[in-house]
């Protein structure tokens, strides 16, 4: 029997986080090893408690999850409350998971679990990148440990969600995202612009969200505000950022098309703080040190979410 890959989760949810760890924790072929919790979309203490009920309602008690850092490193950052609701789940109403969060900070964890799984861990990053900067400073050599780093954020011509260059995960802490870009030789990048060329279609989602059983009915309550607020303005089709960046993370095999360049993050600028700045032509003479994808299976994508949801 082939062994499991296993799988650390650093993540602010969310409800764009909630379906990727449903698809995360549907994964046959990978082993949740602990979900390490920053602020972002919304609050610290929103955060952890949504993760925490999130591996209740899998019946995943057993996976640590770790509070981290509440704040961004440096400078104060707006939430997305607006869109995931003022909980970040929804506003739905939820009664809390009966456990609690594990005493050891996230970006401890993090190293720690490194050690664990030298050379095989996949690192998924779905929030800011706070937890696995502060992991870096007090461990530089993280990246030789870790198998994969997998990361949501960025708009990579500068198409932004939350400025009009910048991307949320980035934005919210660009400190954190310079550091993370500059440590590790290799990474994976799923941004916002692709995410905007993989939208499922509202009906397909309803539909599937109806057909299921206890974790789609969870969904169904904890997304729909958020699927409303995108109904409105963004037409027929929702966009899961983090969704598809789990798909890109559990099955690499579904990439159509993924392009090598050198990527860094701006920190200065009242228009530009923030922007993933990608060397296109190679003009700095930098290595390469992100695979941004480009195109994904769409098929492979909606099937990764349907069965999640089809418990």
């Amino acid at each position: 029997m082939t062994q499991k890959i296993p799988l650390l989760i650093d993540t602010d949810p969310g409800v764009d986080d909630a379906l990727a760890l449903l698809m995360a924790f549907d994964s046959p072929a990978h082993e949740v090893v602990g979900l390490t919790i920053a602020a972002g979309n919304v609050g610290l203490q929103h955060t952890v408690r949504n993760g925490l009920k999130l591996c209740e309602v899998v019946g995943r008690g057993d996976v640590p999850v770790f509070a981290g850092c509440a704040a961004p490193l440096l400078h104060g950052a707006p939430d997305a409350a607006y869109v995931h609701g003022q909980d970040g789940f929804g506003d739905a109403g939820y009664e809390p998971a009966a456990r609690e969060a594990a005493a050891e900070h996230a970006a401890l964890a993090i190293l720690r679990l490194s050690h664990v799984h030298a050379g095989r861990l996949l690192l998924v990053a779905l929030g800011p990148l706070t937890n696995l900067a502060l992991a870096l400073k007090l461990d530089p050599s993280l990246p030789e440990r870790v198998g994969r780093l997998v990361v949501m954020g960025g708009a990579v011509t500068a198409q932004g969600n939350i400025t009009p260059a910048a991307e949320f995960n980035v934005y919210f802490d660009p400190e954190a995202a310079r550091i993370v870009f500059d440590a590790f030789p290799r990474l994976d990048l799923c941004d916002w612009e692709a995410t905007l060329r993989h939208g499922l279609a509202h009906a397909d989602v309803d539909a599937w969200l109806a057909a299921g059983g206890e974790r789609a009915h969870f969904y169904d309550r904890i997304s729909a505000q958020t699927r409303r607020w995108s109904a409105e303005r963004r037409g027929e089709r929702w966009h899961s950022a983090d969704g598809l960046a789990m798909a890109f993370a559990l099955d690499p095999e579904g990439v159509m098309e993924a392009v090598d360049r050198p990527v860094s993050v701006e920190l200065e600028g009242a228009l530009s703080r923030g922007t993933t700045v990608v060397d296109w032509n190679r003009q700095l003479g930098r290595p390469d040190n992100a695979r941004i994808l480009m195109a994904y299976d769409q098929g492979r994508f909606e099937a990764r979410v349907r069965s999640a949801l089809a418990d």
